[in-house]
């Protein structure tokens, strides 16, 4: 079996995505420090390390050991909020981790690394196209996109160096199955637990800023096709249909029973207003596209939160 590495395996997509790579035959070897991922997500059937890909010496003993052919790069600061309320922390994890990680790569003659980045804040407010193709130029409004930017960028430079190959996958607002429902990120799962529970759900600015949700498993089925594929290159994954934050409060009160109403807040810093992808490139050249409406994504996303 090929040895693959997924950092933030633990974690609600590299979860799913260890899954999948164990029904491929493949064998997936998990590095997560568990800041925000949980044990009870992972198959026992995956190798597990508890550690941070920022340490140099410890990720050099999981490489030496496995010598793993492909890395799925998942472990991330993922909050917007908490980026901009800690931009060092946010900068160590995301851009000190993947220079970890693709010195590793380089070493030990990775064949591919498919990165999990961002379109959801890599493209910022003043945008020309929406939905937005991958050929625009970004420009990041939090510390948050401005880390996964550059994490980019430092991949394209060892592609250019040192001829790794790479797939960028620029991820919409990702919803489902084991999300955290505790932390700043995740609306679709904050609102799911929270309604569910009866309590009141908070809803930042006026409700009317524009995501383009995408659910888990189309997530992981194009890290599959980024797997698959000759390609190298960046690719929006998300599904071309932007829902704003009033529409999916409405969306999920429906599906919940829920009887309250919304209750505003101040907007949070680094959020932009509207966000939409255009996936076309990963339809035409990874042979992807999403098959999860987001009704039905909803569905099952609130069907996992009863069964908690």
């Amino acid at each position: 079996m090929s040895s693959v590495l997924v950092t933030g395996g633990a974690g609600f997509i590299g979860s799913h995505l260890v899954d999948r790579l164990l029904e491929e035959g493949l064998h997936p070897i998990v590095v997560d420090n568990l800041s925000s991922g949980d044990m009870k997500n992972l198959n026992p059937g995956a190798l597990f390390y508890q550690q941070s890909v920022q340490d140099s010496e410890m990720m050099e003993r999981v490489f030496q050991l496995h010598k793993p052919e492909y890395v799925f790069h998942l472990a991330a600061q993922s909050s917007v909020a908490v980026s901009t309320k800690d931009p060092i922390m946010d900068c160590e994890t995301n851009i000190k981790g993947m220079l970890v990680l693709l010195e590793k790569s380089v070493k030990y003659g990775v064949k591919k690394f498919i990165f999990s980045s961002t379109g959801g804040a890599m493209y910022g407010d003043e945008i020309e196209i929406i939905p937005t193709p991958e050929n625009l130029d970004p420009h990041p409004v939090s510390p948050y996109g401005i880390s996964k930017y550059c994490a980019e960028m430092y991949l394209q430079f060892y592609h250019r160096e040192n001829n790794i190959n790479y797939i960028i996958l620029r991820y919409g607002n990702v919803y489902g199955p084991r999300q955290d429902p505790n932390g700043e990120a995740g609306v679709v799962a904050i609102f799911s637990k929270r309604m569910l529970n009866g309590e009141d759900v908070n809803i930042f600015g006026d409700g009317n800023c524009v995501r383009d949700y995408v659910y888990v498993k189309d997530v992981v089925e194009a890290n599959i096709k980024a797997l698959q594929c000759d390609a190298v290159g960046t690719y929006n994954i998300g599904t071309g249909h932007g829902t704003n934050v009033n529409d999916l409060f409405a969306a999920l009160s429906r599906i919940t029973n829920y009887q309250k109403e919304p209750i505003y807040t101040a907007p949070r810093k680094g959020d932009v207003r509207k966000s939409i992808l255009d996936c076309s490139k990963a339809n035409q050249e990874l042979g992807w596209k999403p098959k999860v409406s987001l009704q039905e994504g909803l569905v099952m996303t609130v069907e996992y939160f009863k069964g908690l």
